[in-house]
């Protein structure tokens, strides 16, 4: 007879949340900076876009998949690919021959579609914290603006004020990753999060 106690694993692994939530928010805050008027679209952006909002989200959601946290995996990974997939969306008319360069109108089939996707994402939010749920209800409602200004003749008041509202969508992103670094470092709450009870 064999009463040795079943082995049991600690995972000792780091939280890969604040690097997805960096590197949405930072890329968000840069591509929205334009939109709201500050610069013309450049590599800086693209090259945010492929790398940290891109490829950092994407390993971070792998990370979370690891951790068996569906939520964090579905939403690192999906954004990582957004970011890749708008890339691809200006570039690939410029470096393939002849595909044609996206209209106004698909554009924002495009981004009402990531603004369905990430209403649904903010049901899930309501279990996990405040923070979360600001991050994702200002990223629904920049989806849906975004996609308004590509159906209508808006105007550059509405493309800046819509920026504005990105600015805010990152920034809410980063303050979220980085009072998890904060917070975790400290052992206590430094910048608060707001966390649902469950």
């Amino acid at each position: 007879m064999n009463d040795s106690a079943p082995t049991q694993i600690k995972d000792t692994s780091a939280n890969p949340a604040p690097l997805g939530l960096l590197g949405f928010g930072m890329t968000t805050v840069l591509l929205n900076l334009h939109n709201a008027g500050m610069y013309e679209l450049n590599s800086m952006i693209l090259a945010m876009g492929l790398c940290y909002g891109g490829a950092a989200q994407i390993l971070a959601g792998l990370m979370e998949w690891k951790k068996g946290n569906t939520f964090a995996t579905t939403a690192f990974v999906s954004y990582g690919f957004f970011w890749l997939s708008l890339v691809a969306l200006l570039l690939l008319p410029k470096v393939v021959p002849n595909v044609t360069a996206t209209t106004e109108p698909a554009l924002g089939y495009y981004l009402a579609a990531w603004g369905v996707f990430t209403a649904v994402m903010l049901v899930g939010t309501f279990r996990l914290s405040r923070a979360l749920q600001f991050v994702f209800g200002s990223l629904t409602l920049l989806f849906f603006l975004l996609a308004y200004e590509k159906f209508n003749e808006t105007g550059a008041a509405f493309k800046h004020a819509t920026g504005w509202e990105g600015v805010v969508c990152g920034g809410s992103a980063m303050y979220t990753g980085l009072a998890q670094i904060l917070n975790e470092l400290h052992g206590k709450t430094i910048l608060p999060l707001g966390l649902v009870k469950k």
